[in-house]
């Protein structure tokens, strides 16, 4: 298969927070007020704010102090509220203190140096928490052979390490151990440097990130890491198409990048990835599959706007991969997916509406499988998958969430790559397939989600009826997925 589902271990990952606060953009440069204490310095104005110093919007404070979540929580002295309106989602806070690096705290430190120079900074507490997902999945059919209603103790456990490891550096780490696997791996992670200057008089937030997954260092939930479905059954029959952006390189790559954002208006960033595969001894070699040559560029381009009650991203983003279908000589693969996306979100009264679209346009080139696969069982020369996905979430109160949702993807027909195969494969070549989502989340202590999530499927690998070439409808993948997620 060309291209891996969407991301499993990634869009459920970490440390979460279910408050609704919407905390506007234009309030930061009060925020961002330096506060003088001991050993500090003044010059710096974001690493040394003390939390209870913070000039939160009116109303703000009801809402973010009923709830406080590990690891950044802890750093900051802030509750995840401030941060997320319900985890992944950010606040327009939430995303300046990833795009700041995690640095933000409000705990004394255990400081090493001299007046001159600092060189040991360190929080008095590990920058620890934990996850744990369990789960029951109900397909609307079973498949072939199997028992119905799958479960999962624990479907995933999450171990992260986040926060400050200086002043300008920030790291987010995550090991998971996952079910259907057995085995604990490395999964999202990202280390950042950040600081702040001015252009044209206007302020300019830069830094570097170094990460092992193409769009985890996002600030939106438009990107294919932490997009909707935050949470997804491991088990559960998936499309068989989807673009090399949506999980295809996650924790397989090592990227380099920097970035910048503008006048709280305009973000920009280009990140290189170079293979770094795991359970693959490098460097990578004759048995290696899908290593890629050169360096796999990605960028990423937004502008946003707070009008009002109202917030608006319209952004790009993508990347280009050249890949060996096996390893590491003669000819390749080359995947060029392009997207566009926006965000959107809205107060309404004491709650919030976000809504999010991303519509991605992938290109590949498939020299390197004509070649593997020689005359008989070639794919096409050349494919194209285009990907809709349109989402809304509306959070009336910290206690629930209702997400709704429609996606979409369309392609090339081709019989090589999509072969019929029992449940998995497609009768008639496609890769078409539409359906949507609904979910809704109870929070019944604010660490605490208890979520009902339901996908429906009007089309399925190419076809509504007998899809994969035996008996089975699209119908027949509705799935049904229940879960408890707890955070500490």
């Amino acid at each position: 298969m060309l291209a891996s589902p969407a991301i499993r271990g990634a869009r459920c990952a970490v440390v979460g927070s279910l408050s609704a606060v919407l905390i506007v953009l234009t309030t930061w440069p009060a925020m961002a007020e330096p506060v003088t204490r001991a050993g500090a310095d003044s010059t710096d104005p974001f690493s040394y704010i003390h939390a209870d110093r913070m000039n939160l919007p009116a109303g703000a404070y009801r809402a973010a102090y009923a709830h406080r979540i590990p690891s950044f929580s802890r750093q900051t002295k802030l509750p995840c509220s401030a941060c997320h309106y319900g985890f992944p989602q950010l606040t327009p806070f939430g995303r300046l203190f990833k795009l700041n690096g995690y640095t933000l705290t409000a705990l004394p430190t255990i400081v090493g140096g001299d007046s001159a120079r600092r060189t040991l900074e360190l929080a008095p507490i590990p920058p620890a928490s934990a996850m744990v997902i369990t789960s029951l999945t109900h397909l609307k059919t079973a498949l072939p052979g199997t028992q119905n209603d799958a479960t999962a103790f624990p479907e995933q456990l999450s171990l992260f390490l986040g926060g400050q490891v200086t002043p300008k550096v920030g790291a987010f780490t995550q090991l998971t151990y996952a079910a259907d696997a057995g085995s604990v791996a490395i999964d999202n992670t990202e280390f950042r440097f950040a600081d702040r200057g001015t252009v044209g008089g206007k302020q300019l937030i830069y830094g570097l990130t170094l990460n092992n997954n193409p769009s985890m260092q996002d600030l939106w939930n438009t990107t294919p890491a932490w997009g909707f479905p935050f949470v997804a059954s491991s088990v559960a029959p998936s499309p068989a198409a989807a673009t090399q952006i949506e999980g295809a390189f996650a924790q397989q790559v090592v990227g380099l990048g920097a970035y910048a954002m503008w006048d709280q208006t305009l973000y920009a960033e280009v990140t290189t990835y170079r293979s770094a595969q795991q359970g693959v001894a490098p460097p990578p070699g004759p048995t290696t599959s899908n290593a890629n040559r050169g360096v796999i560029p990605y960028w990423r381009v937004a502008v946003q706007r707070t009008f009002g009650p109202n917030y608006l991203m319209v952004g790009t983003y993508g990347l280009a991969a050249t890949l060996y279908p096996t390893g590491v000589s003669q000819f390749t693969n080359r995947f060029t997916d392009v997207g566009i996306d926006a965000q959107y979100e809205r107060t309404l009264g004491t709650g919030v509406l976000i809504a999010r679209t991303t519509y991605l346009h992938e290109r590949q080139s498939l020299a390197g499988l004509i070649e593997t696969a020689g005359d008989a069982s070639a794919p096409n020369p050349t494919d194209a998958l285009n990907e809709l996905r349109i989402n809304a979430s509306y959070i009336p109160t910290p206690r629930f969430t209702f997400t709704a949702g429609y996606f979409t993807t369309t392609g090339t027909r081709d019989t090589a790559l999509f072969a019929p195969a029992t449940v998995t494969g497609s009768a008639t070549g496609s890769p078409n397939s539409n359906g949507a989502i609904g979910e809704v989340d109870f929070n019944a202590w604010l660490n605490t989600r208890l979520g009902a999530q339901y996908i429906l499927y009007n089309h399925f690998n190419g076809a509504s009826r007998a899809y994969d070439g035996s008996s089975r409808n699209a119908s027949g993948n509705n799935t049904l997925y229940l879960f408890l997620w707890v955070a500490f």
